[in-house]
């Protein structure tokens, strides 16, 4: 993956910088560079880049601290919340300043009456449902590394997860964030009470992988806890027919808090890693639904209707928690169960429900023409797919040969009316493919918008946009030096 040379003028001043950074925020910098390699990339592990120094503010005003230094030294800047993207969404480059928020994890305020709770986004996703579980409330967004996952990147890649089909991704559950831009400026953005008047700035912000600014702190909308839930599994013998299924549901009008797909490699692997009793087959849907007992019913009634007509190899309906514990058990470690087996890219382009047998299909014959295996794991309730492609990270090639397959993919998405991502961003693995789904027409008017928040292009630079694209701006940074979001 290619990344704009770094500055070595910038790397020269190393101890510099660094020295103005702690002067600024004492005991919270890392410039040396044995240990800066803990930061040197995100879940996206292919690619490594150890960064200029790692500042782990505590405060919103430390952070204001920091980007103001790195905007008046022209230090490009790479937020990072726990890591875990799959995009390279906070990858660093040499010449770069990491700010890591892994300190900033405090509950700031929880109001029950009005159903919301203000952290900062530096904690995790599941902690702040821990935080409000005991009132009988939950945070609805659960992405499938929410045990590690922060509210920053979540906010930064519009992050969703198994629930997202009844609940929404992020945007639909954050209210206001607090953000400091490039050039120390701190400003808030929405409101708990409902949207503010003018310009959709939270919704720009949402989903921007860290190019406009960097969130320190969140309002998430939370909710009550439903009366009950319950899963079924439902076991297939052909991918196609379990997404004709996934299909037919959606188009009978049926609303399951959650539909997630597993093939057969998906399925051989998280047997052998968790032994969850899953059957022998060639796909398998999970299918959550909610609400009072007999709602519960209707609605697994209605989804047995439909999963027969497409004979079943087997329709499995929890009849307690435990149950329900081992049908979700491996879903949940999905992804952990593939890492024992070999290297892989998770990618994640996102559908029409209705062309699920088509992609599937396409996915196989791709699979066959690169000799490369595929595992799929994903939400199939919304389209939103996540192939694991397997290579071999020591054999020459490899890597280069799974990056194309996965282009590939990415693009037979977009064909069917998709788009190449649903959750994980477009960070640097998608960044080359954006003309595919945009026109450069399109392009143009979202760097405009970078443009304003971040003149310099300091924030997260060589990320989401093509080079090729970006390049003027990018070399013309030193130009705009001054240059603040306002007077944009």
């Amino acid at each position: 993956m290619q990344m704009p040379e770094p500055d070595g003028a910038i790397i020269a001043r190393r101890v510099e910088i660094a020295a103005l950074l702690r002067a600024a925020v004492p005991d919270a910098v890392i410039d040396d560079p044995a240990e800066t390699r803990a930061y040197e990339c995100d879940a996206l592990s292919a690619y490594r880049c150890p960064p200029l120094a790692v500042v782990l503010p505590a405060t919103t005003e430390e952070v204001a601290a920091v980007l103001r230094i790195c905007h008046r030294e022209g230090v490009p800047v790479v937020p990072r919340g726990a890591g875990t993207s799959l995009a390279g969404g906070s990858m660093p480059t040499a010449d770069a300043v990491v700010i890591g928020l892994a300190r900033m994890n405090a509950v700031l305020e929880a109001d029950y009456d009005n159903r919301f709770i203000r952290v900062q986004t530096g904690r995790t996703n599941l902690s702040v449902s821990g935080a409000v579980d005991g009132a009988g409330f939950f945070y609805a967004p659960d992405p499938s590394s929410q045990l590690a996952c922060a509210i920053g990147g979540n906010i930064g890649m519009n992050s969703g997860g198994a629930h997202c089909l009844k609940y929404g991704v992020t945007t639909n559950n954050l209210l206001a964030v607090k953000l400091v831009l490039m050039d120390g400026q701190i400003v808030d953005l929405g409101g708990p009470m409902g949207e503010a008047a003018g310009l959709d700035l939270l919704g720009v912000v949402c989903g921007s992988e860290g190019q406009l600014g960097i969130v320190t702190e969140a309002t998430l909308r939370i909710l009550p806890k439903p009366a009950g839930a319950r899963p079924v599994l439902v076991a297939f013998d052909a991918s196609e027919t379990a997404g004709a299924c996934v299909a037919a549901i959606i188009r009978a009008g049926i609303l399951p808090v959650a539909i997630e797909f597993m093939d057969r490699p998906c399925i051989r692997a998280t047997e052998a890693f968790a032994q969850a009793g899953y059957p022998d087959c060639e796909a398998l849907l999970i299918i959550e639904v909610e609400g009072t007992p007999p709602e519960i019913a209707e609605q697994l009634q209605l989804i047995r209707q439909i999963a027969e007509g497409f004979s079943p190899v087997e329709f499995r309906e929890s009849r307690s928690e435990e149950e329900s514990r081992r049908i979700w058990l491996g879903r949940k470690s999905a992804f952990g169960a593939m890492g024992q087996i070999n290297d892989y890219m998770c990618l994640d382009g996102t559908i029409p429900v209705s062309a699920l047998p088509q992609v599937l299909g396409g996915i196989a014959r791709l699979s066959a023409e690169f000799g490369l295996e595929v595992a799929n794991v994903f939400h199939a309730g919304d389209g939103n797919m996540h192939p694991l492609i397997l290579y071999d990270a020591n054999k020459p090639g490899d890597l280069e040969r799974c990056e194309e397959f996965g282009a590939e993919i990415l693009k037979l998405c977009v064909e069917v009316g998709g788009c190449l991502t649903g959750e994980h961003g477009v960070g640097v693995e998608k960044r080359e493919l954006m003309t595919t789904q945009f026109t450069l027409t399109d392009l143009e008017a979202q760097m405009r918008v970078k443009d304003v928040f971040d003149p310099q292009w300091l924030l997260n630079a060589a990320k989401v946009f093509p080079l090729s694209v970006s390049a003027s701006r990018r070399e013309g940074r030193n130009d705009r030096k001054g240059t603040s979001a306002h007077a944009a």
